[in-house]
């Protein structure tokens, strides 16, 4: 079975599996929804496409069930941005490779990280390679790179990242200390732009040349877009497009490659389940908001579907109408942006099913004014309301 094919299979049998959730408990508080199949297959797409090795980016979703998926799918490396997240992953898979390129350290975090075995570290200023210390002979660090480029959601390198000649500074001094000298990079968030990882790269290769260093690995980071549908085929093509600018740019020593990928690995894997708390004259009130798993709308459109379900857990129907979305605190900045369009005839105590949802949701969640809690249901736990298997792809 292709896969467009099989993500609609699984979609139609987890909407059944939701709808028998609804009509059998009637969540009155937020549920995320985790649906194992389609993180597997998706871990298993990077693992088979990516030209290189993948480590997975805990900060976009650290839940242990997450995790613990992941592991059993093939994914041993992770990205870690801190102490804590080192320590979840160390719960989960003990002999995990943890990558720190959170390039910016405490010297507490440091002591705390070279205890629990960082492998691969990132900087991108003297200072922070300096603060390292004295690490092991041939540790790899990583120089994060930065070219202040567009073709993604919002640009990373806006905050971390060396230009071209700093990088190349960087780096000769990482070699003269005996280290192993690498390169990283981060294209931007939900970035559809293939030639953005193969300007990378060719910048990579002549920051390499530069600094007369021969690379041991190149880190063409995340970025990876999660996209609703067609999102396989295009992430295909970024795969063939980084393969390709590595075997032009480095043709004689081919750094080993890397990838980081969050949102990518987990969005399509969790789905978001909220209540309407009440309705006003174009104005809906849910039980969750920018306090809690919608905290990243306040700040960028999220790649995904709405769907507006009654009490039973069936569709409504109805043409659609905008309605401005306040989440449940009695802080007036609780709002989403921009306008929803839902079904004119939603009403309380109906619910709104959000796919999409498993990257930097549950991540950001707080307990503000007392919300905030959500809860993971994993849909392999429910019972199959159809009494029937699914069917494997």
């Amino acid at each position: 079975m292709v896969a467009g094919a099989q993500d609609n299979t699984d979609a139609r049998f987890d909407r059944a599996r939701v709808a028998t959730l609804i009509q059998s408990t009637q969540p009155d508080d937020p549920l995320a929804i985790l649906r194992p199949e389609v993180l597997r297959r998706t871990a298993h797409s990077f693992l088979r496409g990516f030209p290189g090795q993948v480590s997975y980016a805990v900060k976009a979703n650290p839940a242990p069930d997450i995790l613990h998926i992941l592991v059993q799918s093939g994914i041993t490396v992770f990205d870690v941005a801190s102490v804590p997240e080192m320590l979840a992953v160390r719960a989960i898979c003990p002999s995990a490779r943890l990558h720190y390129h959170n390039p910016v350290r405490s010297l507490s975090e440091i002591a705390q990280a070279k205890a629990l075995g960082v492998a691969s570290w990132s900087v991108d200023r003297m200072s922070e390679l300096d603060k390292l210390g004295d690490l092991p002979k041939g540790t790899e660090v990583a120089v994060r790179l930065s070219l202040r480029r567009g073709g993604a959601a919002y640009d990373f390198g806006s905050k971390f990242g060396a230009a071209p000649d700093v990088a190349a500074d960087l780096l000769r001094v990482v070699a003269a200390r005996g280290l192993t000298p690498s390169l990283t990079f981060h294209p931007g968030t939900q970035c559809t732009d293939p030639t953005s990882w193969a300007d990378y790269i060719a910048a990579s290769a002549d920051v390499a040349k530069a600094a007369g260093v021969t690379l041991a690995s190149l880190n063409v980071g995340g970025g990876f877009p999660s996209l609703p549908r067609g999102g396989a085929a295009l992430r295909q093509r970024l795969f063939d497009t980084i393969d390709a600018a590595t075997q032009a740019h480095f043709p004689n020593a081919t750094p080993q490659l890397w990838c980081e990928p969050g949102r990518a690995m987990v969005a399509e894997a969790t789905w978001l389940l909220l209540r309407v708390k009440a309705r006003g004259d174009g104005v809906l009130t849910l039980n969750d908001g920018l306090y809690g798993a919608l905290g990243e709308w306040r700040d960028m459109p999220v790649p995904s579907r709405l769907i507006a379900l009654d009490a039973q857990g069936q569709p409504l129907a109805g043409s659609p109408k905008p309605f401005i979305i306040f989440g449940p605190t009695c802080d007036s900045l609780d709002r989403v942006p921009d306008p929803w369009r839902l079904p004119a005839a939603i009403a309380e105590g109906d619910y709104i099913l959000i796919t999409g949802a498993g990257a930097y949701s549950l991540a950001l969640v707080t307990p503000f004014n007392g919300y905030g809690t959500c809860d993971l249901v994993n849909l392999d736990s429910l019972p199959d309301p159809s009494g029937q298997c699914r069917l494997a792809g």
